[in-house]
Order: structure tokens, then sequence, then C-alpha cells
């Protein structure tokens, strides 16, 4: 596999952020911390493909389940929205999470698109009228039996994410350093769960 370089720093690392701030951890507790960072998040942005542009598409998404162990997430979706299409021409997708601290999650995996009525029951909010709107033919009116509603399962691959333990003054104090003496600011604890850590996991949840 290729790979982009414009520079040569001889036996020294060109990406010492990462090799500074990479925490090795069980992988019971990359998971739970994920899951917990996740759900804390509650809102991710859902990257898709166009399939008539080949343009990468996100949108904001409110997280409204958890599956094998929390490492598959579940989100309503209005079946009749655009997304819909793009996942049916192509089920990659990306998941992402960020919040005001800079924290974040990106997980990759693959989507599938399910209107099982049991399904939409267990994972319906009365809010998702507001979105959805009452369509005033006594069908479509935002309810739980609502056609238009479904769940798109995202089912993970991988997963790359940046979390921390060190307050905001910490932190501050790390990148004002950095700033001055060129030493890489320890900020965070990044993390990645690979695709056989995935398989490991699911294996047992």
């Amino acid at each position: 596999m290729s790979s982009f370089s414009n520079t040569d720093t001889g036996n020294k690392t060109a990406d010492p952020y990462t090799a500074v701030n990479k925490d090795e951890a069980s992988l019971d507790v990359k998971v739970e911390t994920l899951t917990n960072f996740i759900t804390s998040a509650k809102f991710g942005m859902m990257t898709t493909r166009d399939p008539s542009s080949g343009k990468l598409i996100s949108r904001c998404m409110a997280l409204a389940g958890k599956e094998a162990g929390g490492l598959d997430l579940l989100f309503v979706t209005n079946t009749e929205s655009h997304k819909t299409d793009e996942l049916k021409a192509d089920s990659h997708i990306n998941i992402s999470f960020l919040d005001s601290s800079g924290q974040w999650a990106s997980i990759a995996g693959t989507s599938s698109i399910e209107t099982g009525h049991d399904q939409v029951k267990k994972l319906y909010s009365p809010a998702l009228k507001a979105w959805l709107g009452d369509l005033g033919d006594g069908k479509h009116d935002g309810s739980e039996n609502d056609p238009r509603i479904g769940v798109i399962r995202v089912k993970t691959d991988s997963v790359t994410y940046a979390v921390t333990d060190k307050t905001f003054v910490t932190r501050a104090v790390e990148v004002a350093k950095g700033a001055v003496t060129g030493e890489v600011a320890s900020v965070n604890k990044l993390r990645e769960i690979s695709e056989s850590e995935v398989q490991q996991w699911r294996a047992v949840h």
C-alpha cells in the first residue's frame, strides 16, 4: 500500500502527537470508555456517500440505542429521506462524535435499514413527530405506526477515539508548554479498536 509523505525525519517519528498520546488499554476498558463517551455525546455525525456524485455527506443524528455490548449503534430515521437511498447504494458508513472538550470518536462500519414494527416501537419517541410531521391522512402521522419510520443499524468494523482524564487547565498548560518548548502536548488517550478486536468482542456479546 502506498503512503503519503513529503518529508524525511530520519529516525525520528514525523507524527509525535500520535506517538505521545497513543494509549494501550484492555479491550474491556476501551469499549466501556467508548460507549460511555458516545452515550454522553448523544448526537453524532453520520457520513454516507451520494451515489450520483460520489461525494461524502454528513448529517447530525441522535443516537437511539446500542447493541453488541455497546459497539453497534441504532438510529431512528425517516426512510423517505435521501440518506436511505445513499445507504442502499453503499452500506459503508462512518459515525463521528465530538464534545466541547475536544474528545472525539470515529466509528467505521456497515449499515442496514430496518422497518420492522417491533424494532421501531422499541426505539420510538414522541419527539419524532416534530421531525416527521403529521400529513393528515391518518397514516403518516408521526406515530410509532407511521410507515416512514425505520431504524439504521450500524455494525461497527473499527474505531478510533480520543478521550482525556485531564482538566481543561492541565491540558491548556500542556499546550502552552509545547508551544514554547516544542515538546508535544500529552493531552489525550488516543485509542483504536481494530477489526480483530471488534470480532473478538462480538463473539462474546
